[in-house]
């Protein structure tokens, strides 16, 4: 990795205003995207205030946990970029919102061990910064067609360079993050058997991969 990683945000982050509606609506597309891999074992890196793990682990899914932040109380530390996990370990592995908080330059670093420790599936979401995306989360028009919005405005900030906040390096649709190059990147790697944005949460882009021989 380029640098060495420091905790983010604190652990109460992921608790005070951190869940409103957006970020259920999240959860339930990660929820259902592994769901549908038909996995008996799952690793989640990155795991936030484990509401995701909670619910797979209340239905009976075999979960393990993994996060950088040893306060979030993980079942294994470790970093995505290096995980201590055997070749073919997990049938399914969820890393959603996790990519942009490490360089660029790391990505492929990481989805290399994401492939390695998946049997096959791997579901990850990033953050969609596009004029559709901001348009929509700073506007509240009655009856508004937000649908019909996203297929006319969603068009990204491709000559705008990310600046890097306390916790992202980067985001999808800023200048040499296109979604073209985001494809190209994960296609290294990865068979991209599925992509979508939710309509109720656009700030969030999933993306469901095969891993590739």
């Amino acid at each position: 990795m380029t640098e060495k990683y420091k905790t983010q945000v604190p652990k109460e982050h992921y608790y005070k205003d951190y869940d409103d509606v957006t970020r259920f609506i999240s959860y339930f597309y990660q929820i259902d995207s592994v769901i549908k891999t038909n996995p008996k074992t799952i690793l989640e890196v990155g795991i936030g205030n484990k509401t995701v793990s909670n619910y797979l682990k209340q239905f009976g899914f075999d979960i393990t946990l993994c996060d950088f932040d040893v306060n979030l109380e993980p079942d294994v530390v470790a970093d995505v970029g290096d995980l201590p996990f055997k070749d073919d370990k997990f049938d399914a592995v969820l890393a959603c919102e996790i990519l942009e908080h490490i360089p660029f330059e790391d990505v492929s670093m990481a989805l290399s061990e994401l492939k390695r420790i998946s049997k096959k599936y791997v579901i990850i979401s990033i953050p969609d910064s596009s004029f559709f995306t901001e348009l929509l989360f700073n506007i509240n028009i009655p009856f508004l067609n937000k649908k019909l919005l996203h297929y006319v405005l969603s068009i990204p900030f491709f000559t705008h360079k990310f600046k890097k906040t306390n916790e992202h390096y980067w985001e999808m649709g800023y200048k040499n993050y296109s979604k073209k190059q985001i494809r190209k990147l994960l296609k290294r790697y990865f068979e991209i058997k599925k992509e979508f944005q939710p309509i109720l949460n656009p700030c969030h882009y999933f993306f469901i991969l095969e891993k590739s021989v």
